[in-house]
C-alpha cells in the first residue's frame, strides 16, 4: 500500500511549492535581473539537468559571490543527484584546491571575478597529480549549460542523505568538511521563517554571505515564506541603503561588524523610510549597547543568534520575551546580547563539565555548550575519529564556554579554543602560527585576538627571532599573506620574548590579558 502520509523532507522542495503558489510575483532580485518563482524553479531544475551528467552524483563546487547564480546552486546541485560545496570566496588558491581535492568535486561553477584564483588552484592539483573538475564559469557558459539541459529533479529516497559540506577551519590548520542533511536544512530553515517572521511580504537582502553554512539556510527559508531574494555581490553601505530604500528591504543578516557599517554610515541619514522596522539577525560578537540603541533609532530590530557551522548556523536564538519590553534600554542591550535558547526545532542546549555531567542554571557555573538534534550534522567528511571525538556521548561539544541563568537563557563567557572571529570570518590561530613561523628568520611565536573597531577582534603575533636574524613586521604580514588567505595574515606583529610556564609552554592568557586591559571583550 502507498504510504500516504510520510514524504522525505528536503528544502528544495519549498521551491516547488513556490512555483506553483507564487508562481508569478518575484523570487529573485540582483542587479537589473529579475525573475519570478516560475522562472527561478525552471532555471535550478535546467541547472540540475545540466549538471547531473557532468557530476554523476559527486559534488558539485560553487566559488561566486552572492549572485543569482550561488542561490541557484542551492536547489540544482541537490536536484542534480549531488551535494553541494560553497566555497569561501575570501580563501587562498591552496585552501581552495585543498577543498576541490578533499571533497572529490566533478564540477566547478565560478564568478569569472575568480579566474585568475581558479587558474591557481587548478595548476595546484594539476601538480599533486588530481583530476581537475569541470570548469564551468558564470555567465556566457553558465547560460549555455541551461539553455541545453531539460529540467530534471532528483528526490532523496533518505532524507537524512548527504545534501552539503560546509568547510570550516575550526582550530586546525586543515579545514574539516561539515555534512549537512536534507531533513536539517528543511527544518533549519523554518526555524528561521518562524523565529524572523518572514512572509510573502519579505524582502530578504543577502549581506550574509551564502558560502556561509548554506547562508544559515536563508536560501531556503525565504523561498519557503515565498519571499523575494535581493542578490548582493559585496556590502557596501552606500549600496545597502539604497537597496533598503528603493526595493522595500525588511530582512537582513550578516556579521556584528554589518551592523557598524550601516549605523554609522554616511547614508544612514533618518534611517529606515516610514514605519516600517527591518529586522536583522545577527551572529558573533554580542553587539554593543551603544549599537543596539543606534540601530534601533534608525528602525532596525536586532536578534542575536548563536551557532556554528556544525549545526546549520543559528542553533539557539536571543527569543525575546514580550514582558522585557518595559526594561531600560541599558537591561534590554544586556538581555538581547546573551546567546539564548535553542531555536524552535533545536533540542534544549546544555552546560556540560568535563565529565558530561549537566551544571546548575545559576548564570555562574561555566561549562561547555553541548548540542544535539535534527540541526547538527551528520559528521565530518572522511573524518570519522574528529566526528567521534566531537561527540563523545551523542551530544556535539561546541568548545565554547558558557553559563545557564535561572530563566534557560545562555551566556557565553569563553572559548576553550582559541579561534579568532573576525568580521564573522573563523581564523585558526595554530593555522596563522604555522604560516608565520616558516619564516626562517622566526624561533617562536604565538598568535592570538587583539581588539579591533571595525572587525571586532584581528589577529596579532608575537614573534621571537633567531639570535642575529632580522625581518620587519611588513615582511612577516607579507609572509602570511602568502600562504593563506589575506584576512587571515595578523595586522600587527609584535618583537620580543614569550611569556612561559616553568616548562616552556607560552603562556598565551598573559599576551591576551596585556592586549585586552581596559577592553570589555565579547566572546563571539
Amino acid at each position: 500500500m502507498t504510504d500516504l502520509s510520510f514524504e522525505p523532507l528536503t528544502p528544495v522542495s519549498y521551491l516547488d511549492r513556490a512555483a506553483a503558489a507564487h508562481g508569478d510575483r518575484v523570487a529573485v532580485i540582483d542587479g537589473e535581473l529579475r525573475l519570478t518563482y516560475r522562472e527561478f524553479h525552471d532555471r535550478c531544475r535546467r541547472l540540475a539537468g545540466g549538471l547531473a551528467p557532468l557530476a554523476g552524483g559527486r559534488p558539485v563546487a560553487f566559488l561566486a559571490p552572492n549572485t543569482h547564480v550561488l542561490l541557484e546552486s542551492n536547489y540544482g546541485v541537490p536536484w542534480a543527484g549531488s551535494p553541494l560545496v560553497a566555497i569561501n570566496t575570501r580563501l587562498s588558491a591552496g585552501e581552495v584546491a585543498y577543498i576541490l581535492e578533499h571533497s572529490g568535486a566533478a564540477v566547478l561553477v565560478h564568478d569569472p571575478v575568480f579566474d585568475e584564483l581558479v587558474d591557481d588552484a587548478l595548476a595546484r592539483l594539476a601538480g599533486s597529480g588530481t583530476a581537475a573538475p569541470a570548469r564551468i564559469r558564470a555567465g556566457e557558459e553558465y547560460e549555455a549549460l541551461l539553455a541545453g539541459a531539460s529540467p530534471l529533479a532528483v528526490t532523496p529516497d533518505d532524507e537524512r542523505a548527504l545534501l552539503s559540506i560546509n568547510y570550516t577551519s575550526g582550530t586546525t590548520g586543515r579545514p574539516k568538511g561539515v555534512m549537512y542533511h536534507h531533513r536539517g536544512a528543511y527544518l533549519q530553515a523554518l526555524a528561521m521563517v518562524g523565529h524572523t517572521g518572514m512572509s510573502p511580504s519579505t524582502v530578504h537582502l543577502w549581506t550574509l554571505p551564502m558560502f556561509h553554512c548554506n547562508g544559515w539556510c536563508f536560501p531556503w527559508a525565504v523561498t519557503a515564506a515565498a519571499g523575494t531574494h535581493v542578490c548582493l555581490d559585496k556590502v557596501d553601505p552606500a549600496r545597502v541603503w539604497q537597496l533598503i530604500r528603493e526595493e522595500g528591504v525588511t530582512h537582513l543578516n550578516g556579521a556584528p561588524t554589518v551592523l557598524s557599517m550601516l549605523a554609522y554610515a554616511e547614508q544612514a541619514g533618518e534611517g529606515v523610510p516610514g514605519d516600517r522596522v527591518v529586522r536583522i539577525a545577527t551572529g558573533g560578537a554580542p553587539p554593543s549597547p551603544a549599537i543596539l540603541r543606534r540601530m534601533a533609532g534608525l528602525g532596525f530590530d536586532v536578534t542575536h543568534l548563536y551557532g556554528l557551522t556544525e549545526t546549520f548556523g543559528p542553533a539557539m536564538i536571543c527569543d525575546w520575551r514580550p514582558e522585557w519590553n518595559g526594561l531600560d534600554a541599558e537591561e534590554q542591550a544586556r538581555l538581547k546580547a546573551r546567546q539564548g535558547v535553542g531555536n524552535m526545532i533545536s533540542c534544549t542546549a546544555r552546560i556540560v563539565d568535563d565529565n558530561g555531567a549537566d551544571l546548575p542554571a545559576d548564570g555562574t557555573s561555566v561549562g561547555q555548550i553541548a548540542l544535539r538534534g535534527n540541526n547538527v550534522m551528520l559528521g565530518y567528511f572522511k573524518d570519522p575519529e574528529a566526528t567521534a571525538a566531537a561527540a563523545p556521548d551523542g551530544w556535539f561539544r561546541t568548545g565554547d564556554l558558557g553559563v545557564m541563568h535561572p530563566d534557560g537563557y545562555v551566556e557565553l563567557r569563553d572559548r576553550s579554543k582559541d579561534v579568532i572571529i573576525s568580521g564573522g570570518e573563523n581564523i585558526a590561530s595554530v593555522e596563522v602560527e604555522q604560516a608565520v613561523a616558516e619564516h626562517p628568520a622566526v624561533l617562536e611565536v604565538a598568535v592570538i585576538a587583539v581588539p579591533d573597531e571595525r572587525w571586532g577582534e584581528v589577529p596579532a603575533a608575537y614573534v621571537t627571532l633567531h639570535a642575529g636574524a632580522s625581518v620587519t613586521e611588513q615582511e612577516i604580514i607579507e609572509h602570511v599573506k602568502g600562504r593563506l588567505a589575506r584576512f587571515k595574515a595578523p595586522k600587527t606583529v609584535v618583537f620580543g620574548e614569550l611569556p612561559k610556564t616553568s616548562t616552556g609552554k607560552i603562556q598565551k592568557f598573559v599576551l591576551r590579558e596585556k592586549a585586552w586591559a581596559g577592553v570589555e571583550r565579547r566572546i563571539q
